[in-house]
C-alpha cells in the first residue's frame, strides 16, 4: 500500500528536493505544505503517514507544529528536515516526538536509512533529469530563483548558527532568509532601516571566487556586547578595544560560516579579504553613508540573527554585486530542474 506523505517547507526547491528521492512508489502519494498551520490543516483533513517537517518558516514553525501533534496525539511519523543543525534543535525535536533528523541538503543515504529502519520500502535508484541551461539574458530575480538562493542561505546559515551555538552553549534563534535584488537607494533605505537610529557597529568583508562577487557587511547593537562579554567568558571592563575585539570574533564566525555553506552547495570558493570596520557606536545609517556609493544594484541576502534568553541582535547582509548574477544563476540551474 502506498504511504501518505507530506512535506512541510516554506521552500519550494525544499520540497521538489525531497520529493524527487522519496521511492518511486511513493510518488502518487506526496502532498505539500508552505508551513506549519498548512500542514496541521491537512493532518486534520487527510491520514498521513510520513510528514518530512521544516523548522524554521513562517505563520507556524517547526517546533509549534510538534508539540502540536504531541498534543493531539496524532499518530503520524515524523522526520525534521532542517538547515538548523545545533545540538539543541536535535534534543528538542526529538524530545516532542520526532523520530529522526536530517540535516540539509538531505543526505539520501541518511533518508534511506531511516526509511528502512522503521520498516519501509528500500529507495529505489534516483531518476533525474538534466537541467537546462539558463538562457543567457538580462539576468532578473524570478520567485522560482529567489527560492533558490533563499534555500542555499538556509542551509549556509544553519551550519553557522550551529557553529555559534557549539561555541556559546546557547540556542541560536535563525531567521528566514530575505533576498531581494535591489538598487543602491533601495539599499541605503534597508540597512538604514534595520535597527532604526539605535546605536551599532559594523564590519564589512569583501569576497570573490570564480565569476562573483561582493561584500558581506554584520551589523550589531552596541546592547549586544555584554551578553557577548559575557557567553565569551570575558571578565574585564568593556573598552573600545575589548568591543571591537568581540565584533570581530563574530564576524569571522558568521561570515567565513555562511560564505563557506554557500560556496560548498554551488561547488565554487571564495576568497575573503580583510574585515574592514564601518564604525562603532553610531546609526546604521551613519555608518554606510560613506560606503554606498561604491554599491550599485545588487543581490542582498539579508540575516537577523538572535540568540535565546540574551540581549543580542545581530543582521548579516550578503550583497553580491550585480556583475555576478550570471554566474549565480549557472551555477544553481542544476537545483531548479524538475
Amino acid at each position: 500500500m502506498t504511504p501518505a506523505v507530506l512535506i512541510c517547507d516554506d521552500s519550494n526547491l525544499a520540497r521538489k528536493q525531497l520529493a524527487r528521492i522519496l521511492p518511486q512508489e511513493w510518488q502518487q502519494g506526496i502532498c505539500f505544505a508552505g508551513h506549519g498551520a498548512d500542514a496541521l490543516a491537512t493532518l486534520q483533513n487527510k491520514v498521513i503517514d510520513w510528514l518530512f517537517l521544516d523548522l524554521n518558516m513562517p505563520t507556524m514553525d517547526g517546533y509549534q507544529v510538534l508539540a502540536e501533534l504531541k498534543q493531539r496525539e496524532l499518530a503520524v511519523k515524523v522526520v525534521v528536515v532542517s538547515g538548523d543543525v545545533q545540538p539543541e534543535a536535535y534534543q528538542r525535536v526529538m524530545a516532542l516526538g520526532a523520530i529522526d533528523f536530517i540535516k540539509k541538503p538531505v543526505d539520501r543515504a541518511k533518508l534511506e536509512h531511516i526509511l528502512q529502519s522503521v520498516g519501509a520500502e528500500e529507495l529505489p535508484s534516483a531518476h533525474r533529469k538534466t537541467a537546462e541551461p539558463l538562457a543567457r539574458k538580462k539576468v532578473e530575480i524570478s520567485n522560482e530563483m529567489r527560492d533558490v538562493f533563499q534555500e542555499i542561505t538556509n542551509v549556509a546559515m544553519g551550519q553557522a548558527g550551529d557553529l555559534l551555538a557549539r561555541l556559546l552553549n546557547v540556542f541560536v534563534k535563525l531567521p528566514i532568509p530575505n533576498v531581494n535584488l535591489i538598487e543602491v537607494s533601495e539599499l541605503h533605505m534597508a540597512l538604514a532601516s534595520i535597527e532604526g537610529e539605535a546605536s551599532t557597529s559594523a564590519v564589512c568583508q569583501g569576497f570573490i571566487g570564480g565569476g562573483v562577487a561582493g561584500e558581506a557587511l554584520l551589523i550589531l547593537t552596541d546592547s549586544s556586547f555584554k551578553d557577548i562579554a559575557t557567553l565569551m567568558n570575558y571578565q574585564g571592563e568593556l573598552t573600545p578595544a575589548i568591543e571591537l575585539e568581540l565584533l570581530m570574533d563574530v564576524a569571522n564566525i558568521l561570515i567565513g560560516s555562511v560564505l563557506k555553506g554557500i560556496a560548498e552547495q554551488i561547488d565554487m570558493s571564495f576568497s575573503q579579504g580583510h574585515p574592514v570596520v564601518l564604525g562603532q557606536h553610531a546609526p546604521v545609517s551613519e555608518l554606510i553613508k560613506a560606503n554606498v556609493q561604491r554599491w550599485r544594484k545588487t543581490l542582498a541576502i539579508e540575516l537577523s540573527y538572535g540568540i535565546e534568553n540574551h540581549q543580542i541582535n545581530c543582521d548579516l547582509l550578503l550583497l553580491f554585486t550585480e556583475d555576478s548574477l550570471k554566474t549565480l544563476s549557472y551555477k544553481v540551474a542544476f537545483l531548479l530542474e524538475e
